[in-house]
């Protein structure tokens, strides 16, 4: 798995991401893998959690959608997640999205949640729940912090913890 954590702070917003693929539960195949990239024109921010080969399913079916809707990123959220709990072939992937622009922070998931996080903070993957505690903590407690320190060192702190997570992150931020 992987650690995505995307953090919002007096009006920027940073998603930051390890680069650890991994075989199964023994193997590391490849500490530099880039799980957050910019797509639509670099108006959106993704992070994707699971299966890489799922994970590039659902993003070329997300950016068709912001295509259809004009970059409108909640609609293309909704409708990518209706489209993957009623598609057959979408509901076999093993993946989760979050999804971002300069205005919304959205995760996406194959269950149909498309979830505006209340505390400015969501994270997915294995080591997400240790990131978005942390990133909770800081969000709490280090005014002098903004949002992409937070979202770093997030993914840091959970790479400490879960062996599925590594060090090597990667930061993209509105």
């Amino acid at each position: 798995m992987t650690t995505i954590a995307a953090v919002r702070k007096n009006g920027h917003t940073a998603i930051a991401g390890d680069g650890q693929v991994t075989l199964g539960e023994k193997v590391i195949m490849k500490g530099s893998a880039q799980k957050v990239r910019r797509i639509y024109n670099d108006q959106v921010v993704i992070g994707f959690a699971g299966g890489v080969a799922d994970a590039f399913t659902l993003q070329d079916w997300f950016e068709k959608k912001l295509e259809h809707y004009s970059g409108n990123l909640r609609r293309s959220a909704v409708a990518l997640a209706q489209d993957w709990r009623k598609d057959p072939m979408l509901q076999k992937l093993e993946a989760m999205m979050i999804v971002m622009d300069a205005h919304d922070l959205l995760l996406v998931s194959g269950s149909g949640e498309v979830i505006d996080p209340d505390d400015d903070v969501v994270a997915i993957g294995s080591g997400g729940n240790y990131a978005q505690a942390a990133a909770m903590a800081m969000l709490r407690h280090a005014d002098a912090m903004d949002a992409t320190a937070i979202a770093k060192e997030a993914i840091n702190i959970a790479a400490e913890i879960d062996i599925f997570t590594n060090h090597n992150v990667i930061v993209e931020s509105f």
